[in-house]
């Protein structure tokens, strides 16, 4: 699988303190191997999956072939009303 990363996911992560940024860059690596580690799908929600990393949260979505990932956000952050 490829992993497609949307501007605001890379904004996301440029903010982030580095250690983190790589840690989720690492288990962004994994996901071109498929849908492994911590995915959970999320009920009336999109994107409609999200990689646990520690603290943050990775929201995807899957298109064919390629894990489109929207945003990287906290915990305490990603799951507020919009």
């Amino acid at each position: 699988m490829k992993v497609e990363l949307k501007p605001q996911a890379i904004k996301d992560l440029r903010s982030l303190q580095k250690q983190e940024a790589e840690r989720i860059a690492v288990k962004l690596a994994e996901l071109e191997n498929g849908l492994t580690g911590n995915i959970k799908r999320l009920t009336n929600f999109t994107p409609e999956y999200r990689l646990r990393v520690g603290n943050y949260r990775v929201l995807f979505e899957v298109e064919e072939a390629t894990v489109v990932v929207y945003r990287v956000m906290h915990r305490k952050h990603v799951y507020a009303k919009r």
